[in-house]
């Protein structure tokens, strides 16, 4: 069989899985990708994610990951939901945090996949991530042809725009690579002018310190938020959706068939009263399985508190 056949049948499994698309991509290093990282990471604009330090060699070579790595496939998942960002007064949280957490969806759907690619061939050996090792996912899909990395630093595909979830499986097959996505953001700078923090500082550029969604989930509940950043939050208690909800490509937004990323009610009516007064217990409960529950109760407590509104005082 050739790698070409082998590619098509692979893509069609994953589809079946229920991934929105699929590209491929050679296991070749990353070279310029992780120099450019590294130098992100080198001038600070990481903040406290310290877990970015590491695991450098294997962003720039998936070798060190996989020594038989001879392809990664790209996948992406689309999670958007039509719902309404809730307005007057109650608090926002980012719409990939709506419903189910998508580690837990995704890694599922990754092992049905490698399982159908291991019976079409027994001794593949792989690895696969979902936001969870040292791989520079967004390049992978870059090249793989899923989609380019926005002004935002979001990848954006032709078919849905932003919203889509991207994961990765390395494998020891010498399958046939898609053609790298091009560039069409053009001279577009929505993203850019809407950031209320200014956190894209130019376009493909991102200081993940001034970034809404950096200090309201990576930001542990015990570093307060910076005064200046806070006022400018407007209601956003988990992650910000700004720079996505005002790009042009996401005209092609469309909603996702899978239901796990269904809106919870409770996610979409956050109100003061609601995260101030609650118990540890209530709060376990209610985001179960949800990706909320990874900035813990004091952490939206934080978020609250910082943005000084008058109502939970009341």
């Amino acid at each position: 069989m050739t790698s070409q056949e082998l590619s098509r049948i692979i893509k069609k499994y994953a589809l079946e899985v229920g991934f929105t698309s699929v590209g491929i991509t050679s296991a070749d290093s990353f070279d310029q990708e992780a120099d450019r990282f590294d130098k992100w990471v080198g001038g600070g604009s990481h903040g406290l994610m310290k877990y970015l330090e590491r695991g450098a060699d294997k962003r720039r070579d998936v070798k060190n990951i996989l020594p038989s790595a001879k392809s990664i496939l790209s996948l992406a998942l689309n999670y958007y939901h039509p719902e309404e960002t809730p307005q007057d007064g109650m608090f926002k949280i980012s719409r990939y945090a709506w419903g189910d957490d998508y580690h837990e969806v995704i890694t599922s759907m990754l092992e049905k996949l490698l399982s159908e690619i291991k019976q079409f061939v027994p001794e593949t050996e792989a690895r696969y991530y979902v936001d969870t090792g040292p791989l520079l996912e967004k390049a992978i899909a870059e090249r793989a042809g899923i989609g380019w990395i926005g002004k935002h630093t979001n990848v954006i595909t032709r078919e849905v725009g932003s919203w889509v979830f991207l994961s990765e499986i390395i494998l020891s097959l010498d399958l046939e690579p898609d053609t790298p996505a091009s560039d069409m953001c053009g001279t577009c700078t929505k993203c850019i002018e809407a950031c209320p923090t200014s956190a894209i500082t130019a376009p493909y550029q991102l200081e993940a310190t001034k970034c809404i969604s950096y200090f309201t989930i990576e930001l542990k509940a015990d570093n307060p938020i910076p005064v200046e950043l806070a006022s400018k939050m407007d209601h956003w208690v988990y992650g910000c959706d700004i720079c996505q909800d005002v790009c042009p490509w996401n005209r092609f937004e469309t909603p996702t068939s899978n239901s796990a990323f269904a809106p919870r009610k409770e996610n979409l009516s956050l109100s003061v009263k609601d995260i101030l007064l609650m118990e540890q217990e209530e709060f376990s409960q209610r985001f179960k399985n949800s990706p909320i529950k990874r900035a813990k109760l004091a952490g939206l407590k934080r978020n609250i508190i910082a943005q000084d509104n008058q109502e939970w005082k009341k």
